[in-house]
Formats: C-alpha cells, structure tokens, sequence
C-alpha cells in the first residue's frame, strides 16, 4: 500500500489484539489486487449494552487506481455480531469479493456470450434440399435442410434471418444448428 493502512475506533477503547488483525487481513487483501493505495478501517460499537457485549459496526474504505471500494457491515440485531473477530472477519470476505471482481472487470475476464453467426437466406432448392446463406461479410455459406433446429423448411424464404453456426464442409464452409430468427410470413 503506497499510504499506510488507518484503524480507528468510535465509541470504544483501542485494542492491540483487533488493530493485530486488521492488519493480517489488510495485508492478505494484496494477494488479491496489487494495486491497493490505501485502506481505512473504522470500528464502531455505537450501542454499548452494559450486560452484554457490544454490537460492532466495521467500514472499510480500499483505494485502488481509478477507484474506490466500500464495504459496510452494520451491526443489525444478530447478537453473533458481539464478536468483533467475526464482524472483522465478514466485513473483509465481503472487501476480498469486491477487489477479486474489480480484478476481473479490469482484466476484461468477464464472461461475453458470443452472438453465433448470421445471415440471410438467399437461396432454397427445396427438391434438392439445400440452400444458402448471404453473411453480414458477404461470405456465402451453404447449409442442408437437416441442419435447420425447430424449423420447417416450408417455413424457410429468401430473406430469412437465420443464426448458425460454421464449419469447413468438403466443398469449403457450410452452417449447422440453422436457427430461424423471428416470424417470417409470405406476402399471398
């Protein structure tokens, strides 16, 4: 971390043994982004119970290069969250999710679903059939009526938009799993 990480406490005493573990888990925080700047931790037990342990609030602010991470962990009523060790250590899962995502955003490692080839049909020979395919590219691919899904070939016309994948045929490329893309009707 180019600043180096701040702890404070509201509404409550210092303690060596929580500051000890904000900073083994900040540190861990690096092995998950290198490019942390800066990391303030603010802990709070804002409703003191003078029978029982304090409920802890635990905010945590990461800098990272053109960015910004917040993690808020309020207390509510579960009374699990007395323990300060578990709310530090939920507030920080909760950071580590944050920065592995940023991560993937950042490295482009986000899924994409790929758009399958398309095109038009340009020709049917419905005796013989086959027809052809017009891409976007101008590239012109046959295709076999058995390679239509959830499609009539009397449904089929010139001009139908048509999804599909590609591969090199014997006679070079031809498309499989044609999928007919929206209702064509013929004009009678």
């Amino acid at each position: 971390m180019l600043i180096p990480l701040q702890i404070t406490f509201r509404h409550m005493e210092t303690s060596e043994a929580v500051e000890a573990n904000i900073r083994e888990r900040s540190q861990k925080l690096e092995r998950f982004h290198d490019h942390i700047t800066a990391c303030h931790v603010v802990i709070d037990e804002p409703d003191k119970h003078k029978t029982k342990g304090g409920l802890f609030d635990i905010h945590i602010t990461i800098t990272i290069p053109g960015d910004e991470i917040i993690v808020s962990k309020k207390h509510g009523d579960n009374h699990a969250h007395e323990d300060i060790y578990v709310r530090i250590r939920d507030a920080f899962s909760a950071a580590k999710r944050q920065l592995e995502d940023k991560l993937r955003i950042s490295q482009k490692k986000i899924k994409t679903h790929e758009v399958p080839p398309h095109g038009r049909v340009t020709e049917i020979y419905p005796m013989m059939e086959y027809g052809r395919i017009m891409t976007p590219d101008g590239r012109d691919i046959y295709f076999h009526f058995n390679s239509l899904v959830n499609t009539d070939p009397a449904h089929l016309i010139e001009g139908s938009e048509v999804r599909f994948a590609e591969e090199m045929g014997d006679e070079g490329p031809q498309a499989s799993s044609v999928h007919l893309v929206g209702k064509h009707h013929v004009a009678g």
